[in-house]
């Protein structure tokens, strides 16, 4: 696989500067790269590492004085890291999946797969399964009954899809990753000691011996075009309805989803992240990693949760939010501030109840 500077110019509508002819067969860092790989220096930075590695050409930002560099070419981006998306598409040599069905995947004779599905050795899918044109169906996954996959789906190794799942066009989920499984939902006869402790702040005992009853997940999960799942990563079925992510929401690794649920569209789970059960989160909300929300709660539309915080009410739109519980992220940092000057604080009044004290004995 190789491309020259001018093709990747013109596939990713950049400016091509200096021997566009070049060819180059992949890209690395720039201390690492050599004579036949683009170097993303995307920051001057970056650019800084050039002349510790042997590249003739690199990725640098609008403006850069590529000369100055010693490249003999590069490609200008006004937005290097979003040119890097279609290039790393372009210079992607896949996961070396087999096209065709491998002898050992075992398909029920009413599964419909569209034209040039693959289907990786062991895995198995299910009745009434419906796979889109030009899916990737990787090694030991497992599709479940009347489970729907749209055109273009990959799904790479051990990933499991619950029965009546329906999936959009595009949807990618990474090794381990499970859509469709029951939802984490028990109740006692009797209030629980949990729910006396929830509902008293923590004033009421927690002692229960009642078993747990399962409430079944009748319900499925609905996701839209162009989602993505991380490694490990689950999103449970609904009780009653289903589970519902929007067009374009991206999940990192070992992110929970939980019954109920619904996401809106272009949202990041990054790596982590737990939602609760019956909460509903807007459109292009960010929560970083580590992040949680409790159950039957609202986050608005362009929200944003720092790292660890953890949502325990609603949240209106437009919020960036920080810590434990989750407050406005300047009065999380304020509060911060305060709370590192307590010790001194501490020592200083300390020693003003001294002095007041020798003052009052000196009377």
């Amino acid at each position: 696989m190789s491309h020259t500077i001018a093709e990747i110019a013109a596939a990713l509508g950049l400016e091509a500067a200096g021997d566009s002819g070049l060819r180059v067969t992949g890209v690395a860092e720039p201390a690492m790269a050599g004579p036949d790989e683009l170097a993303m220096a995307m920051k001057p930075e970056f650019a800084a590492q050039l002349g510790e590695g042997r590249a003739r050409a690199a990725m640098l930002w609008s403006g850069a004085d590529w000369r100055e560099m010693g490249l003999e070419a590069a490609l200008l981006a006004p937005r290097p890291r979003y040119a890097m998306a279609g290039l790393s598409a372009m210079m992607d040599p896949g996961q070396g999946h087999a096209p065709g069905i491998h002898p050992s995947a075992v398909i029920d004779p009413s599964a419909e797969l569209g034209e040039g599905v693959s289907v990786g050795p062991l895995a198995v899918i299910g009745p009434e399964a419906l796979i889109g044109a030009g899916s990737v169906i990787g090694p030991q996954c497992h599709v479940g009954w009347q489970a729907e996959l749209g055109a273009g789906a990959l799904l790479q190794a051990g990933v499991r899809i619950g029965a009546r799942v329906r999936i959009g066009a595009r949807f990618i989920a990474q090794p381990g990753a499970v859509v469709g499984g029951d939802g984490f939902s028990f109740v006692t006869p009797e209030p629980s000691g949990a729910e006396r402790a929830r509902g008293s702040l923590g004033q009421e005992g927690t002692e229960s011996e009642q078993a747990w009853a399962r409430i079944h997940s009748l319900g499925a999960v609905t996701l839209g075009d162009d989602v993505e799942i991380g490694a490990n990563s689950c999103i449970d079925r609904g009780t009653v309805r289903d589970t519902a992510i929007g067009d374009g929401t991206k999940l990192d690794n070992l992110v929970q989803v939980g019954h109920n649920v619904v996401v809106g569209r272009n949202c990041l789970l990054c790596a982590q992240v737990g939602i609760a059960g019956s909460t509903r989160v807007g459109d292009n909300v960010v929560m970083g990693g580590q992040s949680g929300v409790s159950d039957n709660l609202f986050v608005g539309d362009n929200v944003v949760l720092g790292g660890a915080s953890v949502v325990l009410s609603n949240v209106p739109a437009g919020r960036m939010m920080l810590g434990y519980p989750a407050v406005k992220m300047d009065s999380h940092v304020e509060t911060y501030k305060a709370m590192r000057r307590l010790p001194r604080l501490l020592r200083d009044v300390a020693a003003l109840k001294k002095a007041v004290s020798k003052l009052g004995g000196n009377e």
